[in-house]
């Protein structure tokens, strides 16, 4: 498998979004007529789209109005909202400086201790609005964030980290036994980040809810740049949703993927479906939102890393409410807007009922889907040429 790269050297070849396109189906179906909806742990979601753990997209606010449309954001609970009373003023404080300057900043602002007590108190704020609470820890701070998160009244907890793995070797620190995590939490445990089959495959095996396929691919994740790792999400995704099935077959136990990072515009998430995902994570188009914390800016968990900052602080600025993003009507030309009314529409295109179904769909490898015949959107900015 793979071609030569060198003397003695293969390489496997693989593909992002933009390389791969949807064929459409020989029946089509009225779009209204589909369903997008995605479970997890028995609990339907209608929007199959999560909001990541990022301080510029989920805060209280943010997470209220996204679970009110019928999704999953997921607060970070190393980050601002949990190390400070006033968010806001931090906030502020982040998104003022210009340039290099933003990650001293951030930096800074995230030596700040975490305080167990605004765990609890931001988990309490989301669930007095009536929607789910998802929060997110690093492996090393799960065991202790996980039963307070719990008590407090948390419906899902995310275990994530750059890379995860079952077999993580340390002599500094006790690692996470992952399957110990998760017979132990009384609420639905999803575990990230993995993008390959093997990986996949062992972290099911640990008895997690979910899992989280992506590393690297992220607008503003430079984890690929500073470390060189990542797998493009095609791939990535085709290959955890083959160990997904398989781990069906041997256990009777089905364990959803959510493919995390790397989708830009409605199009791109719905060719992460058809590759076999049961939901997706964004964070870049959703931090436009008017109602996201960053207002307009946009920095991943990474990013404020003391000694190797793998992120980095972007403007995406705001460009329409959530309910724009998700339902539109949109006002942008890119795709950018109504990324379920792209998803559903979709959906009718190759004719599938559910999203299992849409997984079914055939893909085609096609480099020039985003150049052919759009020469004019190129010169002059606009839609597929912005």
């Amino acid at each position: 498998m793979g071609e030569f790269i060198g003397r003695g050297r293969k390489a496997r070849r693989c593909y992002g979004f933009d390389e791969i396109a949807l064929v459409p189906g020989e029946v089509t179906l009225n779009p209204n007529e589909v369903d997008p909806s995605w479970t997890l742990s028995g609990r339907r979601y209608k929007v199959p789209i999560m909001a990541s753990a990022m301080d510029g997209v989920v805060d209280v606010k943010f997470a209220a109005a996204f679970g009110k449309l019928g999704g999953l954001a997921v607060l970070n609970l190393e980050g601002i909202q949990t190390r400070y009373e006033h968010p806001e003023e931090i906030l502020a404080k982040i998104v003022r400086p210009k340039g290099d300057g933003a990650t001293e900043i951030l930096q800074a602002v995230y030596r700040e201790p975490i305080k167990e007590r605004l765990i609890a108190k931001r988990i309490s704020q989301i669930k007095a609005q009536k929607v789910p609470a998802a929060v997110s820890a690093i492996p090393q701070r799960a065991q202790m964030f996980g039963p307070i998160a719990q008590e407090a009244g948390a419906d899902v907890f995310v275990v994530q980290s750059t890379v995860s793995t079952v077999r993580h070797v340390s002599s500094e620190y006790k690692s996470l036994d992952i399957a110990r995590f998760c017979r132990g939490m009384k609420i639905p445990v999803i575990v990230g980040n993995c993008v390959t089959y093997q990986v996949a495959l062992e972290l099911m095996e640990c008895g997690p809810s979910a899992i989280l396929v992506g590393i690297g691919p992220g607008a503003a994740c430079t984890t690929r740049g500073v470390l060189g790792l990542g797998v493009p999400q095609v791939t990535a995704t085709v290959d955890c949703a083959a160990a997904r099935d398989l781990y069906l077959k041997k256990s009777g136990r089905y364990v959803p993927i959510i493919t995390d990072g790397g989708m830009r515009t409605g199009g791109d998430v719905c060719k992460a479906f058809a590759c076999g995902s049961d939901a997706v994570m964004i964070g870049s188009p959703f931090a436009r939102a008017k109602e996201a914390p960053g207002k307009g800016y946009h920095w991943g968990m990474a990013t404020p890393h003391a000694n190797l900052p793998r992120g980095t602080r972007i403007h995406v600025g705001v460009t329409g409410t959530l309910e724009e993003i998700l339902y539109g009507p949109a006002r942008t030309d890119d795709g950018t807007q109504n990324m379920m009314g792209a998803l559903v529409t979709a959906m009718g295109s190759v004719g599938a009922k559910s999203l299992k179904e849409f997984q079914l769909t055939e893909l085609i490898i096609a480099p020039s889907i985003q150049t052919e015949g759009k020469l004019l959107q190129r010169v002059q900015r606009v839609g597929m040429g912005k």
